[in-house]
């Protein structure tokens, strides 16, 4: 593979060649990706907690589904999106494991006002908090991860962190029914916020910068430095030419809209649509009504979603080896399976299929993962990595924090009281509908087929 260069001109080396071996042991690289894991399961308890608690919050403060919609999505998701690209420039400038801790640290800190929240409007501040923290965390962590890794690994090794989505949407499903149903909404807040404090602490000690080591190497081996750092201008105008890199961020935003918006609206489908149901099944586990549907969400939604991330990395280093297109097919075809068997999810009158169904949705809605995330890494060189993670996940996270939640509320509210729907078939309709729209997600993973190869250069 050759040098290659940035749109102004500046060589730089054949990152290709030059990581071949990782800054750090296999025994460090190892414990670096367990604790990255466990600190995104945090990120996503910490987010996804307000999922389960929207019927209570909704009751307490007398909310509308627009509103649960903009505390899910919107004032979480539009700090977070926008900060990303500071944060992302930081992280290549400054120790990664620092801006890691301090990030877990403050967004903790505000999951945990959350529960000292009186109204609308601090809730909405609260929840506008935990996403200026969590912004520093995914784009430092792949970059933190791309380094550590060899190039052969990278797509498992993103895989395997990205399992802190499902396993932490279990987690805060599980404990935050369990704890709302038997403390209160607000005592679910705070315990959710006590394992950052502590995992922050972790990293700060022990979350290694490899950056220094890989220059080193790279001198050593005649290879140059790797040049100044990239700018975000600098870091689109490179981009602007990757037509797989644009297809695949757009279908994974795509993607990340039902993703978040069916997260938030989930336990709401079971209660309007299915509460008798739901209420003789949890008599059945000895269970309160919110605690079963939380651990059932949890678990199957979580543990299907874990084995989905996992088998997406796995596919995508393995076969992608052979040919990297598999990193669009994958994506595209767990699309073509997804859209039917959501559908016949939210139209079954049966509780128990629509359970199962959960765990076939959230599988092949969580394979895109692993070849999504590390073509965001590979297609560019070392030091626009957490810059082009950040642009990628700008794109994932608008169209899914901000808008997904916000936009499947609006249209649940305009079913219900504009079409007089109900509030049980309006939220119903509204996932339905995503669900059709959100197709065209596969056809944008298929274009990006034809150029991953091509736009492949690290």
């Amino acid at each position: 593979m050759a040098d290659i260069t940035t749109p102004t001109g500046e060589a730089l080396v054949d990152e290709a060649t030059a990581h071949t071996v990782p800054p750090v042991s296999n025994a460090y690289r190892r414990y670096a990706l367990w604790l990255l894991l466990l600190i995104y399961v945090v990120n996503f308890i910490d987010r996804q907690v307000i999922n389960i608690l929207a019927e209570p919050i909704k009751n307490d403060l007398h909310l509308a589904d627009w509103q649960l919609g903009l505390l899910s999505g919107f004032a979480f998701g539009i700090v977070y999106t926008l900060l990303g690209f500071p944060l992302a420039r930081a992280a290549d400038r400054h120790h990664r494991g620092y801006i890691i801790a301090a990030c877990l640290a403050a967004w903790s800190a505000f999951t945990g006002a959350c529960g000292f929240a009186q109204n609308f409007a601090q809730l909405v501040s609260f929840r506008a908090g935990v996403g200026i923290g969590e912004a520093g965390c995914t784009p430092t962590s792949h970059a933190l991860i791309a380094d550590y890794s060899p190039k052969e690994k990278r797509a498992s090794a993103l895989a395997f962190y990205a399992m802190g989505t499902p396993i932490g949407s279990l987690l805060g499903l599980a404990i935050g029914g369990a704890m709302s149903d038997y403390f209160g909404w607000r005592q679910a807040f705070m315990v959710a916020a006590v394992p950052g404090l502590i995992l922050a602490i972790v990293a700060a000690f022990t979350l290694k910068e490899p950056r220094a080591k890989l220059s080193a190497a790279m001198r050593a081996a005649g290879q140059g430095a790797t040049g100044a750092l990239a700018t975000f201008s600098e870091t689109i105008r490179f981009l602007s030419a990757k037509r797989a890199f644009w297809f695949m961020a757009w279908g994974a935003g795509i993607r990340s809209f039902l993703g978040y918006g069916h997260a938030t609206f989930a336990p709401s489908f079971f209660y309007r649509c299915h509460g008798p149901a739901v209420i003789a099944l949890a008599h059945q586990f000895h269970m309160r009504p919110q605690t079963f549907i939380g651990v059932a969400l949890g678990v199957i939604g979580g543990v299907a979603g874990t084995l989905g991330s996992w088998t997406g990395g796995q596919i995508a280093d393995r076969w992608g080896a052979r040919d990297l297109r598999v990193y669009g097919s994958v994506p595209a075809l767990a699309v073509v399976i997804s859209v039917p068997a959501a559908i016949t999810l939210y139209l079954t009158p049966s509780v128990p299929l629509a359970l199962s169904l959960i765990a076939v949705t959230n599988f092949v809605g969580t394979l895109w993962y692993g070849p999504i995330y590390a073509s965001a890494q590979g297609m560019v060189p070392q030091r626009m990595r957490a810059m082009s993670a950040s642009i990628m996940l700008f794109v994932i996270n608008f169209l899914g924090l901000v808008l997904g939640a916000l936009c499947i509320g609006a249209l649940s509210d305009i079913l219900n009281k504009g079409f007089h729907l109900g509030p049980a078939e309006g939220v119903r309709w509204a996932l339905i509908l995503s669900v059709v729209g959100g197709g065209v997600s596969a056809l944008l993973f298929w274009l990006a087929r034809k150029n991953v190869r091509e736009e492949m250069i690290s």
